[in-house]
C-alpha cells in the first residue's frame, strides 16, 4: 500500500534515474543541477506532453531522440535581456574599460551565452570604448538550438523597446537602432559586431578549460547549479583566467572562495583572481 507521504520520495528518486539515463545514454549532464529547479522544468514538459511521470518520461526519451531534443531545448535555462542588469554595464564602463585600454589585446569569455543578447550588449559596449577591435570574445553554451540563435543575431523587433530602455539605464548615449536593422518584424544585428565572436559549444559540467581569459562573464548560471557544481566550475574559471584576471557572475550570485578571488566590485558581483 502506498502512504500519501511517499509520493515526494518516489519523485526524487525518478529525477534522479532520469538525469542518469539522460547521462549515460546521451552525455547530457544535468545531475549536478539544482533540483528544485531542474524538476519544475522536467514538469512543465511532462505537462506540454501529456506525460504522467517521470518514469514514463525517462522510458521514451530512451527510446526517442527527437522527444530528448525537446525535453533538453525546455530545460535549458535561457532567461536573457540586452543590458540585463544595467548596473553591472555601468561598473563595466567605469571600472573595467580603463584597465582594458592599458592590453593590445585581450580576451574574454562568456560562458553560458544563451541566445546571445547579452554577448551583443558586451560586443557594443567595447565598440563605443573605441575598444571592440582588441577583443576576442568567446561565447559558450551547452544548447545548440540557443548557439545558432546567438551566431544569427536575429530577434523580435517587439523586444527592441525594451532594450532601449536598459541600454540607456546602462550608460548607453548612442542611437541603438544604429546597431540593427528592422525587417520583417524581426532585427538583425550589426554583422560587424560578430566580426571578433567565436560562438562555440562548451559544458561547464564536462568540458575542461580551452583558453586563458583575462575577463570572464557567467552571469546568472551557476544560480541553478548545486554546491558541488558551482565550486567546480568556479575552479574551471579559476584555471582558465590569467593572473589578476576578472569573473563576473550574476546579481544573485557569489564567489565564496577565497583563496582564489578577492572582490573587484561587490555590489556588482565581480572578482579578482588570487595568484598563490
Amino acid at each position: 500500500m502506498r502512504l500519501c507521504g511517499d509520493s515526494p520520495v518516489i519523485e526524487n528518486i525518478e529525477l534522479k534515474l532520469l538525469l542518469e539515463g539522460v547521462y549515460q545514454h546521451y552525455g547530457y549532464d544535468f545531475r549536478q543541477y539544482a533540483h528544485a529547479s531542474i524538476k519544475r522544468r522536467i514538469k512543465r514538459h511532462m505537462a506540454l506532453n501529456n506525460i504522467a511521470t517521470m518514469s514514463q518520461l525517462q522510458d521514451r526519451v530512451l527510446h526517442d531522440v527527437q522527444l530528448m531534443d525537446k525535453l533538453f531545448k525546455d530545460i535549458s535555462v535561457h532567461v536573457t535581456d540586452m543590458f540585463r542588469d544595467p548596473d553591472f554595464y555601468h561598473s563595466f564602463r567605469n571600472n573595467i574599460v580603463p584597465l582594458l585600454h592599458t592590453f593590445p589585446l585581450f580576451h574574454i569569455w562568456h560562458a553560458g551565452c544563451s541566445t546571445g543578447e547579452e554577448v551583443y550588449s558586451l560586443a557594443i559596449l567595447l565598440r563605443e570604448a573605441d575598444l571592440l577591435e582588441r577583443a576576442r570574445i568567446y561565447a559558450t553554451d551547452i544548447n545548440d538550438v540557443a548557439l545558432k540563435t546567438a551566431q544569427q543575431g536575429i530577434y523580435p523587433l517587439s523586444h527592441m523597446q525594451n532594450s532601449i530602455a536598459l541600454y540607456r539605464d546602462a550608460g548607453g548615449r548612442e542611437d541603438f537602432s544604429e546597431y540593427y536593422v528592422a525587417r520583417y518584424g524581426n532585427v538583425l544585428f550589426d554583422p560587424a559586431l560578430k566580426q571578433y565572436i567565436t560562438f562555440c559549444n562548451h559544458n561547464l559540467v564536462t568540458d575542461q578549460p580551452f583558453q586563458r581569459f583575462d575577463i570572464i562573464l557567467c552571469r546568472n548560471v551557476m544560480i541553478y547549479f548545486n554546491t558541488e557544481l558551482k565550486a567546480q566550475s568556479i575552479k574551471l574559471f579559476h584555471q582558465s583566467l590569467n593572473p589578476r584576471g576578472l569573473l563576473a557572475v550574476g546579481a544573485k550570485e557569489s564567489v565564496d572562495m577565497k583563496k582564489h578571488f578577492e572582490s573587484f566590485d561587490k555590489a556588482n558581483r565581480i572578482y579578482r583572481k588570487i595568484e598563490p
